[in-house]
């Protein structure tokens, strides 16, 4: 892959031993990846320097009982691109990730490869797949329209109208990249279905197949 410069993150977890590794990891690896933030709460993604994060590496359980997919849901709806980083290495939890707007989901055995590989991934707006996720999409025999928000069918159908993220950003008072990021997370959601969508022709078609868009209106 080409290595971007100048990447940032904030992690989001729990442990300071977990969080002092990972941003070892970030800082070293290839590409280098700068932690401008950390923290045992999802605030730290939302203020400082962290609300500016390329990145949000995100762990779902926060010393409570009850995953932190509303953080999550939030923090993607908002465009933001999210890695969660997890002990939970089951399949429902990393495709409920998915569907909710992760552009990964790995599980802490992973290792520094995996994770600097997904967040150099992330922060250009292209999802990554690591192994266990490989095993958990492989397994997923779920077919038909993905659950799209109302969101991403609002940056679906502006960019279909449209030559450009960046017109498409003016539309809807957005960045360009925010809206690169809602239609990676549509692919990925497409993905997930058995349904893939690699270019803009294929997200066309399938759109109008599960009627997002109908050809009178391009």
């Amino acid at each position: 892959m080409a290595h971007e410069a100048g990447l940032s993150a904030v992690i989001v977890d729990d442990h300071p031993a977990v969080r002092a590794g990972v941003a070892q990891w970030l800082v070293t690896g290839v590409p280098p990846i700068r932690v401008v933030a950390s923290g045992d709460d999802v605030r730290v993604a939302w203020t400082g320097e962290g609300a500016g994060a390329d990145v949000v590496v995100l762990d779902l359980h926060l010393g409570g009982p009850t995953p932190a997919t509303s953080e999550l849901r939030r923090l993607t709806e908002a465009g933001r691109r999210v890695v969660v980083y997890s002990m939970r290495a089951d399949n429902a939890t990393a495709l409920q990730c998915l569907e909710l707007g992760a552009l990964s989901y790995l599980t802490k055995v992973e290792g520094a490869e995996h994770l600097v590989e997904a967040t150099a991934a992330a922060a250009s707006g292209r999802a990554y797949t690591p192994p266990a996720l490989a095993g958990a999409l492989a397994g997923d025999r779920s077919t038909g329209r993905p659950a799209l928000s109302a969101r991403e069918t609002e940056v679906l159908v502006e960019w279909f109208q449209s030559e450009s993220k960046e017109f498409v950003g003016r539309r809807l008072g957005i960045s360009p990249r925010t809206v690169g990021t809602h239609l990676e997370h549509i692919r990925v959601k497409y993905a997930m279905s058995g349904r893939e969508a690699p270019t803009k022709a294929a997200l066309l078609a399938r759109a109008i197949q599960d009627g997002l868009v109908r050809l009178d209106d391009l």
